[in-house]
């Protein structure tokens, strides 16, 4: 019996061990922290729901940067986010950046699409193109709201132009005349 205790202990404490360096791990990989040496740039959206502090700034899909604050301009009422980008990438002056999301569950990252531009971002600009966040919510919402008023323009003219078969019609009186009652019998 002792010695059944000595071995569940030693599991437990392998498992313990084990799960402690999985999270060390995790947390060194996360990639969380903005990128050291890094520059900073802005932009300024209508939306970035979904978006918080740490969030990755991707171009082609690559992480690049990190969203570093976000605050509201109290003039605009915009959403103004600060990004850190590495310090070897230059960004051309006409590149746009979105608020995309990784998924339909949510993820939002921040996406910069490159431009033809010559002349490069400095430390502290702000991109002149962005598009915020779209959400699924409010789309899903306007589609069943159109779709109700679709249906309920469709039967309300159907109503209109058709309208309901007559009384004694052979459409609505459900059957021959011979299977009325007191018709002929077989």
């Amino acid at each position: 019996m002792h010695r059944r205790n000595a071995i569940e202990v030693v599991t437990g404490l392998v498992v313990l061990i084990v799960a402690i360096g999985f999270l060390g791990y995790a947390i060194s990989r996360s990639g969380t922290g903005a990128p050291s040496g890094g520059y900073t740039l802005y932009a300024d959206f209508n939306s970035i729901a979904g978006l918080g502090v740490g969030s990755d700034v991707r171009l082609a899909g690559v992480k690049v940067g990190s969203v570093a604050s976000e605050t509201v301009d109290p003039k605009t009422y915009l959403a103004r986010v600060a990004m850190s980008i590495e310090p070897g990438l230059r960004i051309p002056r006409d590149s746009g950046v979105t608020v995309a999301s990784e998924s339909l569950l949510g993820g939002e990252y921040l996406s910069i699409s490159p431009g033809g531009d010559e002349q490069m971002l400095q430390p502290g600009q702000s991109f002149t193109t962005t598009q915020g966040a779209i959400s699924l919510q409010d789309l899903l919402g306007k589609f069943i709201f159109s779709a109700t008023n679709m249906v309920s323009a469709m039967t309300s003219s159907a109503g209109k132009a058709g309208g309901p078969p007559a009384a004694g019609s052979a459409a609505g009186s459900g059957g021959a005349a011979s299977d009325a009652p007191g018709g002929p019998l077989k």
